[in-house]
C-alpha cells in the first residue's frame, strides 16, 4: 500500500502519531525552505550518480529530474506560499521529496538511494553559503564604490583625523573613506576564504557512516559544478558545522566594521562637529523637537551589529556541547545563519544608499581646522631633516606646544623663527629659517606625505587611482 503524502519517511518505527505540539515544534520548512535550489540541485546529481552506478535506471533520473524542476519552477514563482510546504512533513528535504514521490510515483521512492536528511541538510546548507557569498560580496563591493566615489569627491577637503577621539594629524578627507573601503575590501577577502577552506561535499557520507550501496560520490560532487571534492570523512562531514560558524563569523565582521563606521558618523553628523552631511531621506526628526535631524539609519545598523553578534554566539554554544555525529540541536544552525545573513545585507544596502548621499562639509571643518595642532608631528619630522633625533625633536616640538597654549596661541605656525630655534638650542645645536613654515599648517602637511597608504600626498593619489582602476569607477 502506498504511504500517505503527508506521512513522514521514519514513521514507520513510531508507533504514535507526532504530537500536534511536538510537531510544531520540530518543524523547519518556515524558514529553511529557502534551500530549495540547493536542496533540488543536490538531488539531481545526486540521481544523476544513482543512474551512472547502476542503481536506478536512466528512465528513473530522466523522471526525477523533470519532476524536481517543475518543482523548482513552483517554488521559484510561489516562494513561501508553494502548496508542497507543509508543516507536518517537517523541513524542505522531505517537502519536495514527498511532493515528488506524490507527483512521479515510484522513481520518487528512489531518490533516497544512498544517502540520509543528515548529509542531505549538510550539502544544502554547505551548497548555500559557497552561493550566498557571492552576493555578499557584491554588496561589499558596492559599498565600497561608494567610499570610493566619495573619497574623489573630497579630494580638496582636509580634515583633522583622531585618535584616543582627539585631534591627531591632518588628512585628506578622501583618504578616510579610502579606509573604510579597505575594511570591507577584507571582509570580501574573509568570506572568499570560505570557499577554500571547506571543500569537502558531505553528499555521499549517509546518516554517519557513509552506505554498503556503491555509490559514487566523487560524480555527484563533480557534477555540483562548485569544485567541492567527495567527503573524506563521513562522520566528520554529517557532523561538522565548520563552514557555517566561519560564515556567521564574516558576517559579524561585516557588521564590526559597519558599527564602527556608522559610530564614526554618528559623531561627525553631531552639531559640536558637523563634518559630515547626509540625505534627510536618511534621517528622521523628532515627535516632540522640531529642530531635530537624527541619524536613526546609522544608529540603526550601529544596533543590529549587536544581533550578528549574538547569532554567533548562539551558534558557538550550539555546537560546543554536541557529541560528533548529528544531532537535532543542528536544525538550528539555519534560523542562525539566515537571520545573520539577512541582516548584515540589509544593513550594506542601507549604508551604500547613506554614503552615497553624503559629502564632507568643509564649510564646517576648515574654520577650526588649525586647532589641535596638528602639524605637531610633521614638525618633529622636519627637524628630523634638519639632524636631529627624533626623540629629540618630539621633545621639541611638545616644548613649543606648551609655550604656544601658554601664550594662547592656538598654531605652531604663530610662533617666530627666533623662538623656534630659542627652544631648539636647549637640545641642540641645529638652527632652522623661514623655510619651516612649510612644514606646518594642515594643508601643507597633507602634501608631504610619503609613505606607503598615507593619508595624503602622492600616495593617496595613488590610493585613489588604483581603487578607481579595480573598481571600474
Amino acid at each position: 500500500m502506498a504511504e500517505s503524502k503527508n506521512e513522514k519517511s521514519w514513521q514507520a518505527r513510531i508507533s504514535e502519531a507526532t504530537d500536534a505540539i511536538a510537531q510544531e515544534f520540530v518543524e523547519s520548512v518556515t524558514y529553511d525552505w529557502r534551500l530549495y535550489k540547493q536542496d533540488i540541485a543536490a538531488s539531481i546529481a545526486h540521481a544523476t550518480m544513482l543512474a551512472k552506478v547502476g542503481l536506478i535506471t536512466e528512465a528513473d533520473r530522466e523522471t526525477i529530474e523533470k519532476g524536481l524542476k517543475e518543482i523548482e519552477a513552483e517554488i521559484d514563482r510561489d516562494g513561501a506560499k508553494w502548496a508542497g510546504f507543509k508543516r507536518e512533513l517537517e523541513d524542505i528535504h522531505m517537502c519536495v521529496e514527498s511532493e515528488l514521490t506524490h507527483r512521479i510515483g515510484e522513481p520518487g521512492r528512489k531518490l533516497h538511494t544512498g544517502r540520509s536528511r543528515n548529509d542531505q541538510v549538510a550539502t544544502d546548507l554547505t551548497l548555500w553559503i559557497f552561493s550566498t557569498r557571492v552576493g555578499l560580496c557584491d554588496s561589499l563591493r558596492d559599498l565600497c564604490k561608494t567610499f570610493v566615489l566619495l573619497a574623489e569627491r573630497s579630494t580638496s577637503v582636509v580634515m583633522p583625523s583622531f585618535t584616543h577621539l582627539q585631534r591627531a594629524q591632518p588628512i585628506i578627507a578622501g583618504a578616510e573613506s579610502l579606509a573604510w573601503a579597505r575594511l570591507f575590501e577584507v571582509d570580501i577577502a574573509r568570506i572568499n576564504t570560505l570557499s577554500k577552506c571547506d571543500m569537502d561535499l558531505p553528499l555521499g557520507s549517509g546518516a554517519i557512516a557513509g552506505t554498503s550501496l556503491p555509490i559514487d560520490p566523487a560524480t555527484s560532487a563533480q557534477l555540483m559544478k562548485t569544485g567541492h571534492q567527495p567527503p573524506v570523512n563521513s562522520i566528520e562531514r554529517t557532523a561538522s558545522r565548520d563552514a557555517a560558524c566561519d560564515f556567521v563569523y564574516a558576517c559579524a565582521m561585516i557588521a564590526q566594521h559597519l558599527s564602527r563606521w556608522a559610530e564614526q558618523w554618528i559623531i561627525y553628523m553631531s552639531t559640536e562637529f558637523g563634518f559630515i552631511k547626509i540625505a534627510d531621506r536618511y534621517t528622521t526628526s523628532s515627535s516632540m523637537m522640531p529642530q531635530k535631524r537624527n541619524p536613526d539609519m546609522l544608529e540603526l545598523i550601529r544596533g543590529r551589529c549587536g544581533n550578528v553578534y549574538g547569532d554567533l554566539f548562539a551558534l558557538m554554544t550550539i555546537l560546543k556541547g554536541l557529541p560528533i555525529g548529528y544531532n537535532r540541536d543542528l536544525q538550528e544552525d539555519k534560523r542562525i545563519i539566515f537571520r545573520a545573513y539577512d541582516t548584515v545585507s540589509q544593513c550594506l544596502t542601507m549604508a551604500a544608499a547613506i554614503v552615497n548621499s553624503a559629502n564632507y562639509d568643509q564649510s564646517r571643518i576648515e574654520p577650526t581646522l588649525e586647532r589641535g595642532f596638528l602639524d605637531a608631528t610633521s614638525l618633529a619630522e622636519y627637524l628630523v631633516t634638519k639632524g636631529i633625533p627624533f626623540r629629540t625633536a618630539h621633545h621639541i616640538v611638545g616644548t613649543l606646544v606648551a609655550r604656544c597654549e601658554k601664550e594662547n596661541k592656538h598654531a605652531l605656525s604663530q610662533l617666530s623663527v627666533e623662538t623656534f630655534n630659542e627652544v631648539i638650542a636647549t637640545r641642540s645645536d641645529v638652527r632652522i629659517d623661514a623655510q619651516v613654515y612649510e612644514a606646518l599648517g594642515a594643508r601643507n602637511v597633507v602634501k608631504r606625505y610619503q609613505s606607503a597608504g598615507a593619508a595624503g600626498g602622492r600616495p593617496f593619489e595613488e590610493q585613489l587611482a588604483a581603487w578607481k582602476k579595480r573598481l571600474g569607477v
